[in-house]
Formats: structure tokens, C-alpha cells, sequence
């Protein structure tokens, strides 16, 4: 996916507005001192399905990892303290 390409930071996520685990997740990175990337995906119910069409995940947030040449899928943000 394009968007995963183009963000220059550690860490992109995809969030919704009002998801307290999407808050939680970027705090635990901002703790870490780790960059991310947000897209919104509140009113954009399209670029939505494409992530869980990309991921299988059907919640917020999806964080992928970008560290690597390829980016990673870690999960939700439960997924995202195990896998780091």
C-alpha cells in the first residue's frame, strides 16, 4: 500500500477519532521515542476496508511496523506492547 511507503517515521498507524486503544498505542510509542505516522480512517470508510483487506484486521488500530525494507504488521495496540 502506497500510504505505508510514503511515511517517514518508525511506526504508521491507522486510527478513527474516538478509539482509546489508538491513543494508547501512540503514547506507548511516543514512551519509547518512536516516531508514527497516522491516517485517519474515521469518514473514510473505502481506505478502511483496504486495511482490513491488507490485514484480516478488522479494529483500530492497525499498526505496522516500518523499521524494516518491507513494512510489518504488528496488530492492535495489545499486539504492538508484546511485539516490541
Amino acid at each position: 500500500m502506497s500510504l505505508l511507503n510514503r511515511a517517514d517515521s518508525d511506526f504508521f498507524i491507522v486510527s478513527t477519532n474516538v478509539c482509546p486503544y489508538c491513543f494508547k498505542a501512540k503514547r506507548y510509542l511516543d514512551g519509547r521515542k518512536l516516531s508514527w505516522t497516522e491516517v485517519n480512517v474515521q469518514n473514510d470508510r473505502d481506505l478502511r476496508m483496504e486495511f482490513v483487506s491488507l490485514t484480516g484486521h478488522r479494529t483500530v488500530p492497525v499498526v505496522f511496523d516500518l523499521r524494516e525494507d518491507e513494512p510489518i504488521f504488528v496488530g492492535g495496540s495489545d499486539d504492538l506492547e508484546v511485539y516490541l
